[in-house]
């Protein structure tokens, strides 16, 4: 059973960065595809990037893309989201998720998910 466990959130001005980040224990760290997801009130839960098990490969989805960029440090069993030129529509609930699947951009195919953490966009 693997646990992980997000911080970093929090209220920041547009145009801001937050970095969130995600501790994992209880498994093989390495062994998993690590993704972000968020949901906004009223919205279902949507993809935001991940990153394969070694770092090599990273997607994002067009919302995010070259503003947000993730990373994982194997050593540490963690996985980061730095969020730059942060937009009021990026505010949700952040959510880590691991999977053993090779699938990265579908929430179907996470295995274990985090409690989240907030982020709220506003001047």
């Amino acid at each position: 059973q693997v646990r992980l466990v997000e911080s970093g959130g929090g209220l920041v001005q547009p145009g801001g960065s937050l970095r969130l980040s995600c501790a994992a224990s209880g498994g093989t760290f390495s062994n998993y595809v690590m993704g972000w997801f968020r949901q906004a009130p009223g919205k279902e839960r949507e993809f935001v990037a991940a990153i394969s098990r070694n770092g090599g490969l990273t997607y994002y989805s067009d919302s995010v893309k070259g503003r947000f960029t993730i990373s994982r440090d194997n050593a540490k069993n963690t996985v980061y989201l730095q969020m730059n030129n942060l937009k009021p529509e990026d505010t949700a609930g952040y959510y880590c998720a691991a999977s053993l699947k090779l699938t990265m951009t579908s929430r179907g195919a996470y295995d274990y998910w985090g409690q989240g953490t907030q982020v709220t966009v506003s001047s």
